[in-house]
């Protein structure tokens, strides 16, 4: 009973994979030096690809069901064993599990800053992270691009090759999006989706696809988002002028009413000192005019500058040439309408003797 027990190991009737862990993509079928039978049974169950090789070779894979192995269904195999005229033997294999399920626990940062032009801030330095999602598409690409012999492929061994591949598509996508950073926050989804698109490209190669792509977070340096809680705070106040006049109650209040009339006067003054200064920034009244500037023409002698006023005292006559800012030449002042009234005083120059 021994022996036949001994013959019986020999050969594997059952191949099958029943994952137990979270982070494996190939999982080598544990062959040993055991054949497999000709006529056993393969359980590929869902999200699983069956691949069996061959002196290193790829053959048949399978997609999930339940097969029975015999030379009709393994028709690559049978055709690098030589098996002819449905010759049944067992029959050495190595058979490697692949799982296509989803993958979602990779997770991806920007280590160093990516510097974007906004339009509104100009040059930006801009750090994002977030997570994204792996998948299997060729089982077979996998084992020949990546995976190889090993006997158990897990995610920490695709994730370093991934995550670069992930910074080097995210820094030309955020620096060529043309979005001004108060609205990434906006798109993030829609970039999410073109960088989910753009890096199933890249990977196709090597039988891997990235079904979603996620960017939880863009943020900016520290001395912008202080800038930017500023200028939230300036919008959120409004009106500097009702701003002040709030400031100066509230140190009313604080100064104890009428109890303290030391506290009462400072608090009245600060609040004074506060509305003065906020109300030149909040549309108080208007500098001043400037007086205008003017130029006497004497004997060929310039005079000035005098005011308009001082004009007659500086010998103002009506054909006395006059210039001021803004005028092409000169001119008698007689042709000027706005020192018209100041000649009507004016006595006319003395008769040549």
């Amino acid at each position: 009973m021994a022996i036949f027990d001994k013959i019986r190991g020999e050969f594997i009737d059952i191949v099958e994979w029943l994952d137990d862990s979270r982070d494996t993509l190939v999982w080598r079928f544990p062959r040993y030096d055991n054949e497999i039978k000709m006529g056993a049974q393969l359980v590929v169950r869902e999200s699983q690809v069956a691949v069996f090789v061959n002196e290193g070779q790829i053959a048949d894979a399978f997609a999930p069901g339940t097969y029975t192995l015999e030379t009709r269904n393994l028709p690559v195999l049978s055709t690098l064993q030589g098996w002819k005229y449905g010759f049944e033997s067992p029959f050495k294999a190595e058979v490697y599990f692949v799982s296509t399920r989803q993958f979602a626990d990779f997770k991806w940062g920007t280590q160093n800053p990516v510097i974007v032009r906004d339009p509104e801030f100009g040059p930006v330095r801009l750090r994002a992270f977030g997570a994204y999602a792996v998948r299997v598409t060729d089982a077979r690409a996998l084992l020949r691009e990546l995976a190889g012999t090993d006997p158990r492929f897990r995610t920490e061994e695709v994730e370093g090759y991934l995550r670069q591949l992930v910074v080097g598509r995210l820094a030309p996508a955020l620096a060529s999006a043309g979005i001004p950073v108060l609205d990434l926050a906006a798109r993030q989804h829609e970039m999410g989706r073109r960088l989910a698109e753009a890096l199933t490209a890249d990977l196709a190669g090597v039988g891997l696809a990235i079904p979603t792509f996620t960017i939880e977070n863009i943020s900016l340096p520290p001395e912008v988002e202080r800038a930017m809680d500023k200028r939230s705070q300036m919008g959120i106040v409004g009106d500097l002028g009702d701003y002040a006049r709030f400031q100066a109650a509230e140190a009313l209040e604080n100064a104890g009413g009428a109890a303290d009339g030391m506290g009462l006067g400072m608090g009245i003054a600060a609040g004074r000192q506060m509305a003065a200064a906020l109300s030149q920034d909040a549309g108080g009244p208007p500098p001043l005019p400037q007086e205008e500037r003017w130029y006497l023409g004497v004997d060929g002698e310039r005079r000035g500058p005098f005011d308009e006023a001082g004009l007659p005292a500086a010998g103002l006559a009506p054909d006395v040439l006059v210039w001021r800012s803004g005028m092409a030449g000169w001119v008698p002042a007689r042709d000027v309408p706005e020192l018209r009234p100041l000649l009507r005083d004016t006595p006319p120059p003395l008769p040549p003797s």
